[in-house]
């Protein structure tokens, strides 16, 4: 069930109201705004439209300037028809310290810029009143906490960009009764064609007999239909998926050349009335990794990815539109790739609702924290867990990229500490999704991975092809790539995983405005060559199996997109696509 800028498409009731658009907004540089209760009064400085951030042109304020403390305040009339409903205010994304006051009393914080949250404020709130929300938005400079591809001080700088701050996804409200489903789980099991659904329920199940259906259909036909009892908030449920109706092989298998998705509702009975209802999907897929191969419903898949920051000129991290999200999975996939790697950046569900869709592999990677202490690993540790929870139902995820290129531990190449710490979230991730693969340090220097991946910005297709002509000697910690990087941290070694280049190209036009990696070409034609021979350097080399280019669009002062940052091609994409399409299935 799609709606259009529904914020959680993998979760949709059709019971809510959305709360982006114009609030008052205001700057409190010298942190006065709780001791002088803001909350209560606000006497707003300016306008800013919500979800975008201060620092963009779409917020109407455009500053880019680092500001520790902003508030925002609005009101929303709550329609009578919810008189009687829990409402949950949600809020997809707030960088990086949330506090909330709703009709002046604190309802509580998050911490946290990527990570979604949400606030019960039935108490607060009666249907057909008025709600007065304020939101303060703490945010700083430390390296502690994960920031990405935020900068940290006044300038940019190499490829760090415009800092992200405050309220830069949707806010909105949910109405509930009182007993209601919190989330759902979904596991697809295709080796046995099945599905595992884990619930989770809210509120009080003594007062009644509740009861939860699920009702999976597959193109408007209903597949499976089945009741449980709930007796406890945790319960969880498998069915064979196995009818007539999928055709001759029984089940539909998603897949990037066939997305097919499931639909599931999911109904919460008491006393034999529905009072909980909500619409989901699932794909049937299977991400495993055998013989050094990654394989995608058991056959082997070569991935062509490209490296997207998810930046746009007028908005940054907040994608403008649910349509600009549609246009550049389109364009992605017009070029010839099958997969993004989405870097230093956890994206709006709408976009992974849209590759869920279409078919378009996602590896999911953490923003970087850039010290390494104690509070570091709390700060990375809580939120990344979060992420792995909120997101694991989509079907594009196929890879949790925690780690890229020794960020926030710099050291780790001999640091034991750093080491352990890799080693922690990998199996933290695998305990809530052992099903798909985790790469622990993107890019050199990794610990325990189930995937190699290596970083390397070499020019010439020659000079790849000759560093690479020996497997061993990369993959066993004998030569360095990529300015003097190894393959592995010390105490660790290559046991076979599969091994993918996932940055390698970043050419950039002749410009004064930006760079690019390695030395500028002067013209089209300069361009496609050593685009065309650097790529099929990496596909000719039979141990490699896939490859991520960077990347999709300019970046602000980074040039080396293939696209202007206003998504206009740099060489025509049919060319980009002819040459992709080279490489092996």
């Amino acid at each position: 069930m799609h709606i259009k800028n529904y914020p959680r498409p993998q979760f949709v009731r059709e019971g809510w109201l959305e709360l982006n658009g114009e609030w008052n907004f205001r700057f409190d540089d010298a942190n006065v705004g709780e001791a002088e209760k803001w909350y209560e009064s606000f006497s707003a400085e300016r306008k800013i439209l919500v979800p975008f951030t201060y620092e963009t042109e779409a917020s109407g304020i455009g500053e880019e300037s680092f500001h520790p403390n902003v508030w925002y305040q609005r009101t929303a009339a709550i329609p009578a028809e919810y008189s009687g409903k829990r409402a949950i205010l949600h809020f997809q994304a707030v960088d990086y310290t949330a506090k909330v006051w709703v009709n002046g009393t604190y309802v509580g914080q998050h911490q946290g810029g990527y990570s979604a949250f949400s606030f019960d404020i039935t108490t607060y709130v009666q249907g057909g009143s008025e709600l007065n929300l304020v939101v303060k938005a703490e945010d700083s400079q430390s390296c502690t906490q994960p920031r990405g591809k935020q900068r940290w001080v006044k300038d940019s700088f190499e490829c760090f960009y415009v800092q992200t701050t405050g309220i830069w996804q949707s806010v909105w409200l949910e109405f509930v009764e009182e007993t209601y489903i919190q989330a759902v789980k979904i596991t697809p099991d295709l080796d046995n064609y099945a599905v595992r659904f884990e619930y989770e329920t809210a509120g009080d199940l003594s007062s009644a007999l509740f009861q939860l259906e699920t009702r999976i259909s597959l193109k408007g036909e209903l597949m499976k239909q089945f009741r449980i009892t709930v007796d406890r908030p945790w319960l969880q449920m498998e069915t064979g998926l196995i009818h007539e109706a999928n055709g001759p092989w029984k089940v539909s298998v998603w897949s990037p050349q066939q997305p097919n998705l499931y639909d599931v509702e999911f109904v919460l009975y008491r006393n034999d009335e529905a009072v909980d209802h909500v619409f989901s999907y699932f794909g049937m897929r299977k991400i495993s990794i055998e013989n050094g191969k990654v394989l995608l419903n058991n056959a082997p898949i070569y991935q062509r990815l490209i490296l997207d920051q998810g930046y746009w000129p007028e908005s940054h991290l907040t994608p403008p539109s649910e349509e600009a999200i549609v246009k550049d999975i389109d364009l992605i996939l017009a070029m010839g790739y099958n997969g993004v790697r989405k870097h230093m950046k956890i994206e709006d569900e709408r976009f992974l609702y849209w590759c869920d869709v279409k078919g378009l592999l996602v590896w999911s990677e953490m923003p970087a924290t850039f010290e390494f202490n104690d509070a570091a690993i709390g700060h990375f540790t809580r939120e990344w867990l979060e992420i792995v929870r909120q997101h694991y139902n989509h079907p594009s995820i196929i890879t949790w990229v925690p780690f890229n290129e020794s960020w926030g531990v710099m050291q780790i190449r001999t640091n034991v500490r750093q080491q352990k710490f890799t080693e922690g979230i990998y199996h933290l991730t695998k305990s809530i999704d052992p099903h798909r693969p985790v790469i622990t340090n993107d890019g050199w220097e990794h610990t325990v991975s189930d995937i190699l991946t290596l970083h390397d910005y070499v020019e010439r297709g020659k000079e790849f092809a000759k560093r690479y002509a020996d497997k061993q000697q990369i993959a066993g910690n004998k030569i360095a790539f990529n300015n003097a990087k190894f393959a592995f941290a010390s105490s660790h070694e290559y046991t076979g995983q599969p091994i993918i280049v996932s940055e390698f190209g970043g050419i950039a036009f002749r410009t004064e405005k930006g760079w690019g990696y390695g030395n500028q070409v002067a013209d089209e034609e300069a361009f496609a060559e050593r685009f065309r021979k650097i790529t099929q350097a990496i596909q000719r080399t039979d141990y490699i199996c896939g490859y991520c280019y960077t990347q999709v669009t300019d970046v602000q002062q980074e040039m080396n997109g293939l696209l202007t940052e206003d998504r206009t091609p740099k060489i025509p994409i049919e060319l980009i696509r002819e040459i992709n399409l080279t490489s092996k299935i």
